[in-house]
């Protein structure tokens, strides 16, 4: 059966991949109590990692669609933690995104803007929440975004 919530996020043309396995020896998520800690999602699309500079060889459109990426990395990571499923969702407590960009580049908050308009679009209320917008001098493996988030499920 599939949840109300993936019901929306096809009617929005998108389908959540399989959670991306960790690339280190961290874990993907940590349930406390209820809420679900997801560790940072990088930037990947179906064709690899989304690479780039903010401020240096990327728009902030481009940053914005990177950082939707992690956003649908986040869902996915958070079904996998709800066994399967997604209407346990109460809301999304936070987002902390990192944002490669130069020393110069003071637009953090618009790039991480693409995973928090798709939230609020994808989740409705559920999906307004805090949020951290930091710009970083690199990141892993070279991509433009990394998100981590909060969940409170039920």
């Amino acid at each position: 059966m599939t949840s109300v919530i993936e019901q929306r996020l096809a009617s929005l043309g998108v389908t959540l991949p399989a959670a991306p396995m960790p690339a280190a020896n961290y874990v993907p998520f940590v349930q406390v109590g209820d809420l679900v800690h997801v560790s940072g999602q990088v930037s990947a699309g179906p064709d690899g990692f989304i690479k780039g500079r903010l401020g240096e060889n990327m728009t902030i459109e481009q940053g914005a669609a990177a950082a939707k990426s992690c956003a649908i990395s986040l869902l996915a990571q958070l079904k996998a933690a709800c066994g399967g499923d997604l209407d346990r969702l109460v809301r999304v407590v936070k987002l902390v995104g990192f944002v490669n960009s130069t020393a110069d580049f003071t637009d953090q908050p618009k790039v991480v803007n693409g995973a928090s308009d798709f939230m609020a679009e994808a989740l409705g209320e559920a999906g307004r929440h805090a949020r951290s917008a930091v710009g970083v001098a690199a990141l892993p493996l070279g991509v433009a975004v990394e998100i981590e988030a909060i969940f409170q499920i039920r």
